[in-house]
């Protein structure tokens, strides 16, 4: 017989799995590439290791909030101001570390375990919800994207962005798939891991407006639209949750506000505890332009063209509207959200985590020659941040 055998295509989660694989090979190539050209100026030190890279900055805070909890007294800075301490930190990705670490007596291995783990069930996750939108091809390509992509760093180092993630792509499919139930479990879950519960209640908001409006085309059942209603509620409720348990646990109400803004003081020694939505977006941009010497006025502009310039990419792009409405939903959703809430600085990066399932838009185009383009920007762009983050680690924007 000459007729060809075919051959099996390998699963879905297999095939993921390898990507996922070799995408963190690529990672770790990187990271020793950065050590070997990091300098004494570095915050890390010269040619530090591996280790050292995955388990430094925000990891020594997730492992500080392990081994001894959250103070019930504010930590105060010689000036009298509320110092930096574990209450910005959200507490399930550092105590899931230390029971994930425990067998090996090490947070750390475990802190990096989840993160690993945690990255390659949320490309899973992801896989399926681009799958409902775009054909095999794209959506695994769409993967490939995001496990390569510029931020694919933090699948890797000891921070709480891989679980969190993973919690918000299972929400986001809940609602996809019409499925609330587990959207009860899930969003604390997100809400304690990384702060966003907040943008997730505004979601479940917009998202339920649309689906009254748009009744006609898609029945809304009551029983649907309690679940929406509730489960927006919930995640409010959740979002303020750890405002006020820091509170409780402190006697200060303000704990976790003036926590968060001590970091803040950082870029703006001297900086009013006072917060005000959108405050810190406008004072960042004021701030940074006059390290550049740009005018504010400047800058101000340079803010409103990107925000209409995103609003026109969610609203009328057609490869990002075929993702449908809950993606693009979700996506300005949080974008408002750190508008409202950030002061923006050198993690402003990593903060546009959660926006990757929008992502899935770049793998729509046929073109082998776009998605090889697209790849490699975000390998190029992976390097430079962690080189940038890692490697140099001198300068005040330089802070992952």
């Amino acid at each position: 017989m000459t007729a060809r055998v075919r051959r099996r295509p390998l699963p879905a989660w297999l095939t993921v799995a390898l990507w996922y694989v070799a995408a963190r090979v690529v990672t770790t190539a990187m990271f020793l590439g950065a050590s070997a050209l990091s300098g004494p100026k570095s915050r890390l030190g010269e040619h530090p290791t591996l280790w050292r890279y995955l388990t430094a900055y925000d990891a020594t805070w997730y492992r500080l909030t392990a081994e001894h909890g959250y103070p019930t007294t504010l930590p105060l800075t010689p000036d009298g101001t509320v110092a930096a301490n574990p209450w910005a930190f959200l507490p399930v990705y550092p105590y899931l570390a230390k029971l994930v670490g425990a067998p090996f007596h090490s947070w750390a291995v475990g802190g990096i375990a989840v993160s690993v783990i945690a990255g390659y069930l949320t490309a899973l996750v992801l896989h399926r919800i681009w799958r409902m939108k775009l054909d095999p091809s794209a959506s695994m390509w769409a993967v490939v994207f995001f496990v390569s992509g510029p931020l694919a760093a933090l699948f890797q180092i000891a921070y709480a962005e891989s679980l969190g993630e993973l919690w918000l792509v299972l929400i986001l499919w809940s609602v996809l798939r019409r499925r609330y139930g587990w959207s009860y479990l899930l969003i604390p879950l997100f809400g304690f891991t990384r702060p966003g519960a907040l943008p997730v209640a505004l979601f479940l908001g917009l998202y339920g407006i649309w689906r009254l409006l748009n009744r006609r085309t898609e029945a809304l059942r009551a029983v649907e639209a309690a679940h929406i209603a509730v489960l927006a509620v919930w995640a409010a409720v959740i979002g303020f949750a750890w405002q006020i348990i820091a509170g409780r646990v402190t006697g200060d109400g303000n704990a976790y506000l003036e926590t968060e803004l001590a970091w803040r003081r950082h870029w703006q020694p001297g900086a009013s505890d006072a917060f005000a939505p959108f405050q810190g977006f406008v004072q960042g941009i004021a701030f940074w332009c006059s390290k550049h010497h740009v005018p504010v006025a400047a800058g101000l502009a340079a803010l409103l063209v990107g925000v209409l310039a995103a609003a026109a990419l969610l609203l009328f792009e057609p490869h990002v509207r075929r993702l449908g409405v809950e993606l693009r939903l979700w996506t300005a959703s949080y974008l408002l959200y750190l508008l409202a809430v950030f002061f923006p600085q050198s993690s402003v990066f990593r903060l546009l985590f959660p926006t990757a399932p929008i992502w899935g838009a770049a793998a729509a185009p046929r073109s082998r020659l776009w998605r090889f383009g697209v790849l490699l920007v975000c390998l190029l762009g992976q390097w430079w941040w962690i080189y940038t983050m890692y490697g140099l680690g001198n300068g005040i924007w330089r802070i992952p």
